[in-house]
């Protein structure tokens, strides 16, 4: 997958193209690009993708603190990357950028600049200011430039419509089995690993303290949760716990998330570790004490070494 973000001087064969946010490339997300991909080979084309970040509202200061995404842009390309697209185009968006038209967009963009031939929308595309423009207006535009446009329908899992917006409730409600059901693979976060107060060590589960580097993260909701883990280049199995720490912190008001790696003991502070959940064993909990909470943990541990089949 090769990555555009710079127009000037893009010259490709015959580009098949769709234009979406993409947010947790799930499982509709994935329809169409399977489609994309089909039809480049029939048209014997290229298939491109093309997304705008950082996100509108971002830019825009628009309703920021409820803004919550699946993906941050690395995210987006590793997991773009993995379809087998050919093209990927970023526009960065800007206030200048959000005073186009829809009209204005196609024109300059689509059509001076990509030479779309062919364009894939899914079955609620819609785009411009106000996301107020869909497949009507798309379809008017494509027989004024001359390029030919396909919609498709929606991808059902166990009869519902898939979609980002459901996806972020199943993980703020703690339904991980049904989000990750929709995206079609296990849901990560990413972030460097900073300096705990050293709790979890005294009564035998180090942790490592992870800080998510950007406040727009959608984060599963509070609980326990058997994890893989995913740091320089290897792969562990982990205990999880996003929460307050009641039993610790009662007064805490931010959200923690610490990782007890199994079978590993090694400072990783200021490193970059990734965590992909499996599933949501049980809710965070206030013990009476720490050996209560050590007593809870060993039993977490020895369900999750069940479900990841370990000794």
């Amino acid at each position: 997958m090769i990555i555009h973000t710079d127009l000037n001087n893009f010259n490709i064969n015959n580009p098949i193209l769709t234009i979406g946010v993409f947010d947790g490339v799930h499982l509709g997300h994935q329809k169409v690009l399977e489609k994309l991909k089909e039809i480049a080979k029939e048209k014997d084309g290229e298939s491109v993708v093309l997304t705008l970040w950082p996100h509108p509202r971002i830019v825009l200061n628009k309703d920021v603190e409820s803004l919550r995404l699946l993906n941050n842009i690395v995210e987006k390309k590793f997991l773009l990357s993995k379809t087998g697209i050919d093209h990927l185009i970023i526009i960065p968006f800007t206030k200048e950028f959000s005073e186009l038209s829809a009209c204005e967009f196609i024109e300059e963009y689509l059509v001076k600049k990509i030479n779309v031939k062919h364009l894939v929308v899914g079955y609620n595309h819609q785009f411009g200011k106000d996301r107020k423009v869909g497949y009507e207006f798309l379809n008017e535009c494509a027989q004024k430039f001359r390029f030919s446009i396909e919609k498709l329908d929606a991808k059902l899992v166990d009869n519902d419509k898939v979609s980002s917006t459901k996806i972020r409730g199943f993980l703020t409600f703690g339904y991980l089995d049904i989000a990750n059901n929709y995206l079609g693979y296990e849901y990560f976060i990413s972030g460097n690993v900073i300096e705990g107060n050293q709790i979890g060590r005294k009564i035998g589960f180090p942790t490592a303290n992870i800080k998510i580097p950007e406040p727009y993260k959608q984060v599963p909701k509070d609980g326990v949760y058997a994890v893989r883990v995913k740091l320089n280049g290897d792969s562990y199995y982990g205990m999880l716990n996003i929460g307050s720490r009641p039993t610790i912190e009662s007064t805490l008001r931010s959200k923690n998330i610490e990782v007890h790696i199994l079978g590993f003991d090694k400072k990783i502070y200021n490193q970059t570790v990734t965590v992909s959940f499996v599933k949501r064993m049980r809710d965070e909990k206030k013990f009476n004490g720490l050996e209560e909470l050590k007593q809870q943990l060993e039993k977490d541990k020895i369900e999750i070494k069940k479900l990841f089949k370990l000794d």
